[in-house]
C-alpha cells in the first residue's frame, strides 16, 4: 500500500500508529495522522503552524476519549476516513506530478476531508487548503524530502546535514543575515559568503537563517526551501571517479530545483586544485555555480578571501562578501546572555552574571587567536565541562537506564530505516516504559531539576587559564 510514499511519509504513517495505539484507538484515525506529520516533518509544519504545534496535542487530547493503551501486538486498521484522505493525498501527488507521496500530500488529503477532527483542527489554525495548495505550487517540492526518494537524490545522502537542526539563537547579526537574505533573493541565484575570523559567528548566521526558513518568516523567493550543510569528502574527489562526481553533480542541480541552499563551511579557504590533486572539491560545484543551477553560501577569512579576489578566482567573482566583523565586548556579553541557557542545561550548572561578564572580558584579554563571542562562549563551555567532573556519578541503576534507552533508541531508528513497523512500535513502547523507569529513578535518588552547580568567577579564571596557557594567578 505504501510503496509509493517518501521515507519521512512511511514514517508518519508509523508514528501515526503509535499514537492510535497510545490513545487506546482501534482505528488509526485522520488525527494519529496529523501528529505524525506534526512529529515528522518539522519543516513543514514550521512552515504552515508555525508556534501553534504544541496546542495540537492537547486539542486532541481534549476531544478524544482516551482508552486503555492498546497491544504493540495488535495490528490497528485505518479508518474509513483516514483511507479517503490517504487517497485525496494520492491525488495531490498526481495533481503536482509528483510520482511519489510525501508528507506534503498527506497533509493536502487531510484538508481534503473537510468533516475530520485532522481537518478542523487545521482549518481552526488558518491552515487552509486552497492555501496549502498555492504554497506548494509555487515550490512543489521540497528538499529533505526529495533527498529521501530512490532516485540520483541518493547520492548526496551520506554527504548534508539540515541546518535547521543544529541552529542556536542569533543575537546581535540581525544586519548580517538580512543581507545574506536579499543576495540569496536575487533572480540570478546569487551565492554569498560570510568572511570573518574565527569565531565571529558565521554559522550561527547560517542557522538562523535555516530557522527564519522553516518558520516561514522569509520573503517568498525563499519559502519552501531549506538549508543544507554540504560536506563532500575530498578522499572521494582525489580518487577522480568520474562517475560518482557525475552523480554528484546531477543530485546537486535535482536538489537546487527542488529548494536546496547548500552550505560548505570553509569554502574559500580550500580554492583550486594542489600539485596532489589537480581536482578540488570546490572544482567540483563550479560548473553548477557557474551556470547558475545551483546557490551556496560559503565562508572565509578576510586574509582568504582578499587573496581570491587578487587571483580574480572564479569563488571571489560568483560569490558576494558580507563581512561579519568580531563583536564588541558588550554586544558579546549580550550574546553570552541571551544562549546561556543552552549551556547550563547542557551542563546541569548556572553561570552567575559576573562569570558571564568576566568570561567575555578575560577572553578579549588573554585569547591570542580567535575573536568575540567565539572565544568567550568556549570559555563557558570549558568551566560548565569541568564543573562536571566535579558532579558525583550516576547510581548503577541510573547508568543501566541510561544505557538501555539508547540501545532501544539506535534499534527503533535501525527499524524505521528498514520499515520494519511493527520492530519500530514495538522499541517506541519499551522507549516510553524505560522513560517512565528513569523518572522514578530521579524521584528515588531526589534528582532536581536546578543545576548542581553554580559557576563562579575561579571556575571562569581556571578555564581561561586552562585555553590559553596562561597561569592561573596571572589572570586578573
Amino acid at each position: 500500500m505504501f510503496e509509493r510514499y517518501t521515507e519521512k511519509a512511511r514514517r508518519v504513517i508509523f508514528f501515526a500508529r503509535y499514537e492510535a495505539s497510545q490513545f487506546g484507538s482501534t482505528y488509526i484515525e485522520t488525527e494519529h495522522l496529523l501528529l505524525g506529520i506534526v512529529r515528522e516533518d518539522k519543516a513543514l509544519t514550521n512552515r504552515f503552524l508555525r508556534s501553534q504545534v504544541e496546542s495540537i496535542r492537547k486539542h486532541i487530547e481534549s476531544h478524544t476519549v482516551v482508552r486503555e493503551k492498546t497491544s504493540t501486538s495488535v495490528d490497528l486498521p485505518v479508518s474509513n476516513e483516514s483511507k479517503r484522505a490517504l487517497a485525496y493525498a494520492a491525488e495531490e501527488a498526481e495533481r503536482l506530478a509528483d510520482k511519489h507521496i510525501g508528507t506534503e500530500h498527506l497533509l493536502l488529503g487531510l484538508l481534503r476531508e473537510e468533516k475530520c477532527l485532522a481537518a478542523q483542527i487545521l482549518t481552526e489554525r488558518d491552515v487552509r487548503l486552497d492555501h496549502v495548495r498555492e504554497e506548494l505550487g509555487r515550490q512543489p517540492h521540497q528538499a529533505a524530502q526529495a533527498l529521501s526518494r530512490p532516485s540520483q537524490f541518493d547520492a548526496l545522502n551520506p554527504y548534508i546535514t539540515d541546518v535547521v537542526e543544529q541552529t542556536r539563537p542569533l543575537v546581535g547579526r540581525e544586519s548580517e543575515l538580512d543581507r545574506l537574505i536579499e543576495l540569496l533573493c536575487r533572480f540570478s541565484r546569487t551565492n554569498a559568503v560570510l568572511v570573518g575570523e574565527t569565531g565571529v559567528g558565521k554559522r550561527t548566521i547560517v542557522g538562523a537563517l535555516a530557522r527564519r526558513i522553516a518558520d516561514g518568516n522569509v520573503p517568498q523567493a525563499l519559502a519552501g526551501k531549506s538549508v543544507l550543510v554540504l560536506d563532500l569528502p575530498q578522499f572521494r574527489v582525489l580518487q577522480k571517479d568520474g562517475s560518482w562526481c557525475e552523480r554528484i553533480d546531477r543530485a546537486l542541480v535535482a536538489s537546487a530545483e527542488n529548494g536546496a541552499i547548500f552550505f560548505v563551511d570553509r569554502m574559500h579557504d580550500r580554492p583550486g586544485g594542489s600539485s596532489v590533486a589537480p581536482l578540488h572539491v570546490t572544482d567540483l560545484l563550479r560548473r553548477p555555480i557557474i551556470a547558475r543551477k545551483i546557490q551556496c553560501v560559503g565562508t572565509s577569512t578576510a586574509a582568504n578571501f582578499a587573496k581570491l579576489q587578487e587571483e580574480r578566482h572564479w569563488l571571489a567573482e560568483d560569490f558576494k562578501p558580507i563581512e561579519v566583523a568580531p563583536a564588541s565586548e558588550d554586544a558579546a556579553i549580550n550574546v553570552l546572555q541571551q544562549i546561556k541557557t543552552v549551556y547550563e542545561k547542557f551542563h546541569h550548572v548556572s553561570f552567575k552574571e559576573e562569570a558571564i561578564e568576566r568570561a567575555v572580558l578575560w577572553a578579549s584579554k588573554y585569547f591570542k587567536n580567535g575573536c568575540l563571542p567565539g572565544i568567550a562562549v568556549d570559555v563557558i563551555d570549558e568551566a560548565g565541562a569541568a564543573a562536571q567532573l566535579r558532579q558525583p556519578a550516576f547510581p548503577p541503576d541510573v547508568i543501566e537506564v541510561h544505557k538501555r534507552i539508547n540501545f532501544i533508541v539506535h534499534r527503533l531508528e535501525a527499524a524505521i530505516a528498514n520499515h520494519e513497523f511493527e520492530k519500530a512500535r514495538f522499541y517506541s513502547n519499551e522507549e516510553r516504559k524505560e522513560r517512565a523507569n528513569l523518572a522514578e529513578l530521579h524521584k528515588k535518588y531526589n534528582f532536581v531539576e536546578h543545576p548542581a552547580f553554580t559557576i563562579s568567577l575561579e571556575d571562569i579564571q581556571r578555564a581561561v587559564s586552562k585555553l590559553t596557557n596562561t597561569p592561573i594567578d596571572a589572570i586578573l
